[in-house]
């Protein structure tokens, strides 16, 4: 939808968005994209000491949030610091279709350059067959597949390793 991107606002999380991402974590958990046996729990808060709302960038959809995407150095030193982390992507029920996945990989896209990054990642379980159309449309090519990786829902499934350039 061309006219999507207009109501779509990416922002940078703030401590304020805690009790709206939590429960947006909620709604949206699945085994399709989450390894943890079971979704988190309401009193569980979405900010800690390892996700903090710099990490995070909040998609906004006609002023209601509507998604969020983590982006992480993933190994913290100085030889690693080219690579920036796509680390979890939700989309609300209601907001999917209308391009906010799209947006904030953009947005993770254009925040990694500002940050001087020259590359991005990010994992994707390997029976997410939406997940993996949409980065692949991203630009996102398959890397490498850790087999079997994990044990979801009683089910052995791969862990796909997708990987982009950001010089290009």
């Amino acid at each position: 939808m061309p006219d999507s991107h207009i109501r779509t606002m990416i922002r940078r999380a703030v401590p304020d968005d805690d009790a709206v991402l939590a429960a947006l974590d909620r709604r949206t958990w699945s085994t399709l994209h989450a390894v943890t046996p079971s979704p988190p729990l309401e009193t569980d808060p979405f900010f800690d000491e390892r996700h903090l709302p710099a990490h995070f960038l909040v998609a906004e959809y006609e002023e209601r949030v509507a998604g969020y995407l983590r982006l992480i150095q993933p190994v913290p030193l100085p030889t690693n610091a080219h690579v920036r982390l796509i680390q979890g992507l939700a989309v609300d029920t209601w907001a999917r279709g209308r391009g906010i996945a799209r947006a904030l990989l953009d947005a993770a896209c254009d925040e990694a350059r500002r940050q001087g990054a020259t590359r991005i990642t990010l994992r994707v379980l390997g029976h997410n067959t939406p997940a993996r159309r949409l980065y692949a449309a991203a630009g996102f090519v398959v890397e490498g597949v850790l087999p079997g990786e994990f044990l979801v829902a009683g089910e052995y499934v791969d862990d796909v390793m997708m990987g982009r350039s950001l010089t290009t």
